[in-house]
């Protein structure tokens, strides 16, 4: 069996926090890959979609096993993107009070060696308090989640957003989910522990 180089396929600080959770070494790497959605694509086809293509994207001179993840933001049947501003924040995070809403998270691993990919998805609820306005700008002006598709970081401030969270890895609503992880690295050889 080769001896697997694990690349992670993303620039998000927030992804590679997870990964070190592992213990396990990597690398990073930027993926190459066109993000813009297909026409019809539900949610789940294209977390999906995007996940195996960054992973697919990130080639290596080593035998390597190639993490892509990609995650989207789901309210009212509409997927909801980072905000990138204040007041788009409050809108989002306005929008979301009192509601439920998914996130789709989609994971891929891919063998360099056998040219295979391991590919899921992931879901994950998040049920909403009813926010103040005053809440919902406190929020943001303290914890600026400006690079968070849905306006929070779960793992700060973002908790005392919710009621409460539904899904079977909490980390699948920061954007990697590692218990699924791990089991697709075993199916490839590498025990985590």
């Amino acid at each position: 069996m080769p001896n697997y180089q694990l690349v992670l396929a993303s620039t998000s600080p927030y992804r590679a926090q997870l990964l070190n959770k592992l213990a396990v070494p990597f690398v990073t790497a930027s993926p190459d890959f066109d993000e813009t959605p297909l026409d019809n694509e539900t949610p789940f086809e294209l977390v999906k979609r995007l996940a195996i293509g960054k992973a697919n994207s990130c080639q290596t001179s080593q035998a390597s096993l190639v993490i892509g993840s990609d995650q989207v933001c789901v309210i009212d049947g509409k997927i909801i993107g980072k905000p990138h501003t204040r007041e788009k924040a409050i809108e989002q995070l306005t929008q979301q009070s009192g509601k439920s809403i998914q996130f789709f998270t989609g994971l891929a691993v891919y063998n360099s060696v056998s040219g295979e990919t391991q590919a899921l998805v992931d879901t994950f609820t998040v049920h909403f308090r009813s926010l103040s306005q005053h809440q919902i700008e406190s929020y943001v002006d303290k914890e600026e989640p400006f690079n968070c598709a849905g306006s929070f970081k779960s793992e700060g401030l973002g908790i005392a957003l919710f009621e409460r969270l539904e899904g079977k890895d909490p980390n699948t609503l920061v954007g990697l989910p590692l218990i699924d992880l791990i089991d697709m690295l075993e199916k490839q050889g590498i025990s985590i522990l």
